[in-house]
């Protein structure tokens, strides 16, 4: 039988992924402290009536006193929801929850969305009117062309607060971005480029529009619909169509594309031929946007020429025009100037800012948040990544910048460097860290056993690691069961995964020779007791599989308790040649990244331990991309008290002193003086004070209170616990993780087979 494809998720997944919890994907939360009667009255009445008071004799005031200053509005009339065409207003509002999670994720900006149930412009635009007062910025989405022409433009005239389609405008800065800097690499001239836009829809058009306010003259772009060029003097044409009508005597795409230097497509799949191609200009950049199938493939391009640069919006081809790249920040920059609109020179800023990031050398810190990836300009590269950090700190800037400049912008920004770093603190650091682990193990494609393999996390885990190409994932379980349980969370029984057990009597006879070799001795073991713990342990087996070199790594867990895995674990590995064995959770909040350590092995470390935990923690920091700066924590600071158990964590710190390491440490000290800024001033003489992103705790019951606390009683994020110093590239799931909490940990395991230097057996 032929094997299916996998795909991402089932239906059913992705219905309980969006009504798991509270139903949706958004929600509101305070901003402010609302535990005491004095807090309420503070916040509601009689407190609330000053700020009232002051926006009433000035408007503006409201960005002072309110969320409308980082408050954006999500509208849509379900008329083009995605690829899927109109299917209503209340259908939308998941798509629109989503981009108010991506305004959230990618600028720190919160969003409500909003759908309106009619199809009259009229009623959409005074409804956006009468509520515009509220937010920052209106972002336009999924609105079918050409309403969504007209309410923008109306829009404009009557709120004075950014109206933004992104449809239109964030294709439009993108590819603008990648236009400008393929210009740059084939030596063309912006005014004398030939340039074919097959597409007439809203994103066509506004990227027509944006490419000629950057300085393609008008008489040099010929347009096409379905029905061909758009000419002057054809019949029935809009008033938008017919603004990019030419003089030509072309009528097809084809007759068109002939000595065009630039062909932008927003339209369908095999749109452009490989003949088409090979007829356009030297040196030719062909745009193909249509998703999720581009007009034409790279693949097919090359076979007829070597010399084009293409971009598709596909993430699996260089070059992806991604609006994820624009409207975040541009919104971003828009808000934080108090920009009364988003003007032609904002997105024309925007462009140039994404093509001059492009052509930067990308630093240390940002190729490992790209898994160690370091692209350099040139034909496969002229659109920065995705999810490259230094879009936060570049785009908002020059936004805000152009703002200023054509004063629209109701606030100046006095020190644009300052301004840079405190966007930089917005990023959540966890899922640039995830997102570089996840790009480097792309390309290596480890065998990643999942030892608890009918465990419905795990194996969703699994099957999530295959479908989003992070490796190859191996099943330890029954066949049987995990066809059950397959049908039970909605996936096809025909899984093309891999499955193992103790059935197979060779590997079974290599596991129990090995493990017996390694026992023997150690633990006097028999050789059928060896064979017992093989076949009957998965724990055992799977650990046996990654030690014999039939996997790169494994993840366990989420089926029995953490020590209990661990156990299993070390029966079979020891630790790596001068390690101590560990457990390093990150933990990321509101611009602080930290590393917690030992979460998870050692009850009691002795001040060597502590000292080996630390230089351990130190190089995995290096590995994630951060300067590390260790605090040993107590419940004493720099001997205020001085106790027996205090001195163990000053003595860790004067053994690193002698051992002269390469990294900034201190202590001890308790939690708050390590982190947090205003203890500065009281110990000047210590760099870590305030700064700390490592935390060596003195003990297991500290971390493990510590972090599950935060876990539990706080909006931080929690990756872990990661299994450090271990001889093999092993992870192991504490009781009750989810299954992207597994996916992650597998993540984790699959890169350390890669970076580390493990000593095989």
């Amino acid at each position: 039988m032929k094997k299916k494809k996998i795909e991402h998720y089932t239906v059913k997944e992705a219905l309980d992924f969006h009504s798991s919890g509270k139903p949706g994907k958004i929600e509101i939360t305070p901003s402010k402290p609302m535990t005491t009667k004095r807090d309420l009255a503070l916040a509601y009445s009689p407190g609330v009536a000053s700020p009232v008071l002051e926006i009433s004799k000035d408007t503006n005031l409201a960005y002072d006193y309110t969320s409308k200053g980082n408050l954006v509005a999500v509208i849509s009339n379900g008329s083009a929801i995605l690829g899927l065409g109109d299917l209503g207003a209340s259908a939308s509002k998941p798509v629109m929850e989503g981009k108010a999670v991506l305004f959230k994720r990618f600028a720190d900006i919160d969003s409500i969305d909003i759908e309106v149930d009619s199809k009259n412009n009229d009623e959409i635009i005074k409804t956006i009117k009468n509520i515009s007062c509220t937010f920052g910025g209106i972002n336009l989405e999924d609105i079918a062309a050409p309403d969504c022409f007209i309410i923008e433009e109306k829009l404009k005239e009557i709120v004075d607060i950014p109206i933004f389609h992104d449809d239109q405008h964030g294709t439009a800065i993108i590819t603008t971005a990648g236009l400008i800097n393929a210009l740059d690499i084939t030596g063309k001239s912006i005014k004398d480029i030939k340039v074919v836009v097959n597409g007439a829809g809203a994103s066509a058009i506004a990227c027509t529009e944006l490419f000629k306010n950057t300085g393609v003259k008008n008489e040099n772009v010929i347009m096409c619909d379905r029905k061909g060029v758009i000419y002057k003097g054809r019949d029935r044409l809009d008033q938008w169509k017919s603004k990019h009508a030419t003089n030509t005597k072309f009528r097809t795409l084809k007759e068109a594309i002939k000595g065009a230097d630039v062909f932008l497509g927003l339209s369908a799949k095999d749109a452009l031929t490989k003949d088409m191609v090979k007829a356009m200009a030297k040196n030719p950049i062909i745009f193909a946007c249509a998703n999720p199938d581009p007009e034409i493939t790279p693949e097919k391009v090359e076979e007829v020429r070597s010399d084009a640069i293409i971009a598709t919006g596909r993430s699996d081809y260089p070059n992806q025009v991604n609006n994820l790249i624009g409207f975040p920040y541009i919104f971003r920059g828009a808000l934080d100037v108090r920009a009364k609109t988003i003007n032609e020179e904002m997105k024309v800023a925007a462009a140039q800012a994404i093509a001059d990031l492009a052509k930067e050398r990308v630093p240390d810190e940002v190729a490992s948040a790209m898994g160690g990836i370091r692209p350099t300009y040139g034909k496969e590269y002229i659109i920065p990544s995705t999810f490259d950090p230094r879009l936060i700190s570049v785009i908002p800037v020059a936004v805000a910048k152009a703002a200023i400049k054509t004063g629209v912008a109701r606030k100046k920004i006095k020190d644009f460097e300052l301004y840079s770093e405190q966007l930089k603190n917005r990023l959540d650091p966890s899922v640039t860290v995830m997102q570089g682990i996840n790009t480097l193990i792309k390309k290596k494609q480890k065998r990643v056993v999942f030892a608890d393999g009918e465990d419905e996390n795990n194996l969703k885990a699994a099957i999530a690691f295959k479908s989003g190409g992070l490796g190859i994932p191996i099943l330890v379980a029954k066949k049987d069961l995990v066809k059950k349980k397959l049908a039970e969370i909605g996936y096809n029984e025909n899984l093309d995964i891999e499955i193992v057990n103790s059935t197979d009597n060779k590997k079974r006879k290599k596991y129990t020779k090995y493990l017996f070799k390694k026992l023997q001795r150690e633990q006097g073991l028999l050789e059928r007791d060896c064979d017992k713990l093989v076949r009957n342990d998965r724990v055992i087996w799977s650990t046996c599989m990654v030690s014999c070199g039939d996997a790169d790594a494994m993840v366990t867990g989420n089926t029995r308790r953490y020590s209990s895995s661990l156990e299993k674990v070390s029966t079979v590995v020891n630790a790596r040649p001068g390690e101590i064995i560990f457990g390093l959770n990150l933990v990321v909040n509101r611009g602080k990244t930290v590393l917690i350590a030992d979460t998870a092995v050692n009850e009691w470390p002795d001040s060597e331990q502590m000292a080996n935990i630390a230089i351990s923690s130190a190089r995995i920091a290096r590995l994630f991309g951060m300067d590390p700066k260790v605090a040993f924590l107590s419940h004493s600071t720099f001997g205020q008290p001085t106790t027996e158990r205090t001195s163990k964590v000053r003595g860790a710190v004067e053994i690193l002193n002698k051992k002269k390491v390469d990294f900034k440490y201190d202590g001890e000290m308790q939690p708050d003086v390590a982190l947090e800024e205003i203890f500065k001033e009281l110990y000047p003489f210590s760099e870590i004070v305030g700064n700390a992103n490592i935390l060596v705790m003195p003990g297991l019951h500290a971390s493990a209170i510590s972090f599950k606390l935060i876990k539990s009683m706080s909006r931080a994020k929690v990756i872990g616990p990661l299994l450090i110093g271990l001889g093999e590239a092993i992870e192991i799931a504490p009781l009750r993780t989810s299954t992207s909490e597994i996916l992650n940990l597998a993540s984790v395991a699959a890169y350390s087979a890669e970076i580390i230097d493990y000593e095989k057996k």
